[in-house]
């Protein structure tokens, strides 16, 4: 006896449990794992990526201003006075403090003004030559005026003038590195 239920267009449908078939199972699962993965490594990322560009993003050096004396210590200068400065960096994780040499003259107008020791040519210092009453570059001979102007050499400006202020009769003096060998009086950093 044939079973009429069981021919090429009726074909016996089982019974719907509201599983997914194996096959769909398999791929949900996966499409689950690489959500969740994905997620884990993203949120793991984020603290080796702020790590990696913390130097690139903060500032390296702050600019703050050091003091040199007393203001009252530099009105009646005939040559130029040398003093050093703590500069504090930081230089990405780390925090260095390092001693400058600058000195404290007067311009043509009498004004006080303050030099930084790092010659404009190749960053050589230059010391004062009190015999010849010039800043005296040891490495190239470049000589440089009481007040920093250029007299004879290799370099191809003055000595560079740093920011000054005064603030409860303190000089105070803001030290910054300028590119060598260019004409022109340029920041760097």
């Amino acid at each position: 006896m044939a079973d009429s239920t069981a021919g090429p267009g009726n074909m016996a449908q089982e019974p719907s449990t509201g599983e997914l078939p194996p096959g769909n199972r398999r791929s949900f699962l996966g499409a689950l794992l690489t959500v969740g993965s994905l997620s884990v490594g993203a949120l793991l990322s984020v603290p080796l990526l702020r790590f990696a560009l913390f130097p690139l993003i903060r500032r390296t050096t702050e600019l703050k201003s050091s003091p040199v004396g007393e203001l009252s210590e530099f009105s009646s200068l005939t040559e130029p006075v040398l003093r050093t400065i703590q500069i504090e960096q930081v230089d990405g994780w780390r925090k260095a403090v390092s001693e400058k040499a600058v000195y404290i003259t007067k311009d043509g107008q009498g004004q006080l003004r303050v030099l930084t020791s790092v010659c404009p040519h190749l960053g050589c210092t230059v010391p004062w030559n009190k015999e010849k009453r010039q800043f005296v570059c040891p490495c190239h001979g470049g000589t440089f005026t009481m007040d920093g102007n250029r007299v004879s050499g290799p370099s191809l400006r003055g000595m560079d003038a740093l920011q000054t202020s005064v603030e409860g009769g303190q000089l105070l003096v803001q030290f910054q590195y300028f590119r060598q060998l260019v004409a022109d009086k340029e920041v760097v950093g």
